[in-house]
């Protein structure tokens, strides 16, 4: 057996080898801090003259969004990437794929605003990647990598759930995942699929009218409330669908622990540090880390947290994931959320002491 090739890249970087590799047929985008170098690794690696994959810049947000949603519909792999600004800019584009039913993937390297905020990393975008963030009642599958190697891995299975529920998937990193370098093995190589493949595995596309079948048609406009209302719950059923089968998540230390800590993405990675001292210092404490973070993995953490005297949510925001563990956790634990703000990640160190001041003030049970 050939032994594995392992690289040292940025988290950006293996994005864009793992999407040629996972047989992307297109990549429609713009640049923007702190995510540029997925389209420029794109532009170096040529793909379009080994695969033909598709590599494009777009004028704007809004246009590479569009041009997803034309080729997603014509049943293809394709992905853009971007940053919140540029994300936000996205999801009317977002909001229609979800209502036409089109499998797609979506990078957001995350910076901290509100608005044109700072290009440091943050992880604010939380309510808008869980919460749909367009218009209409929808949700995308979110997946939150905490390493450069989970970049890599995630890009096919992103593409993977997408095609399988025929909805947006969305990778949901950061300015600190996304700019760091780590050793990295790429996924195996996947050829693209031929035209008859995508016909058979996308019987929903557009390609255009034939003498066996009418051809399809693509939109999420529909004037009749009762049609409408059908397709609604058609949505709801398949949303119910994916949170049952398609959780996942990760956990430290969990078994002995007192508290919890509850992080995802690079804050996981400081909280692991984070449990360690606290440990050091007597602390006995566990690591929960949601990995999908729509379907948000509820029923596995508030099994975990039930008996704990307290759950402390690390986030590099002002407080958004501390919604979901709270409603996961049904009051049962006391659950606080501790964070930096303005592009600050936090230290190790900081974290502890916010434990230990909540223990202090009796928010946790001592």
């Amino acid at each position: 057996m050939a032994e594995k090739e392992i690289l040292l890249m940025k988290g950006n970087e293996a994005i864009a080898h793992a999407a040629i590799r996972c047989g992307c047929d297109a990549y429609f985008g713009y640049p923007i801090t702190p995510q540029s170098e997925v389209i420029e690794t794109l532009a170096e690696l040529k793909p379009w003259e080994t695969t033909g994959m598709v590599v494009l810049q777009a004028e704007s947000e809004v246009a590479s969004i569009n041009m997803v949603y034309g080729a997603a519909g014509a049943g293809k792999k394709v992905f853009t990437s971007s940053s919140s600004p540029g994300v936000a800019l996205m999801q009317e584009g977002i909001s229609y794929m979800a209502g036409a039913e089109l499998p797609g993937v979506f990078i957001n390297v995350q910076r901290g605003g509100p608005g044109l905020g700072t290009i440091q990393p943050s992880q604010s975008d939380y309510f808008q990647s869980t919460r749909g963030g367009g218009n209409g009642d929808y949700y995308v599958i979110v997946l939150a990598p905490s390493s450069v190697q989970e970049m890599a891995d995630f890009m096919d299975l992103a593409f993977t759930l997408a095609f399988k529920y025929r909805m947006p998937a969305m990778i949901l990193s950061d300015g600190v995942i996304g700019q760091m370098m780590e050793k990295v093995v790429l996924p195996p190589v996947k050829p693209r699929r031929t035209e008859e493949e995508i016909k058979k595995e996308c019987p929903w596309a557009t390609f255009g009218r034939t003498p066996d079948r009418k051809p399809n048609i693509i939109t999420s406009l529909e004037l009749q409330p009762e049609v409408m209302e059908i397709r609604n719950q058609k949505l709801l059923k398949k949303y119910e669908l994916v949170k049952e089968n398609e959780v996942r998540y990760e956990t430290s230390q969990c078994e002995d622990a007192d508290y919890l800590f509850v992080a995802f993405g690079s804050a996981a990675r400081i909280s692991e540090k984070a449990m360690e001292l606290a440990r050091e210092a007597g602390l006995k404490v566990g690591l929960f880390r949601p990995i999908t973070l729509w379907p948000f993995p509820e029923k596995q953490l508030e099994a975990l947290a039930k008996g704990k005297k307290g759950v402390l949510s690390v986030e590099i925001n002002a407080g958004q994931m501390v919604e979901d563990v709270r409603l996961a956790t049904h009051g049962t634990v006391p659950v606080e959320h501790f964070g930096r703000l303005g592009g600050i990640v936090p230290d190790p160190e900081e974290i502890v002491n916010s434990l230990k001041e909540n223990i202090k003030s009796g928010r946790f049970n001592g």
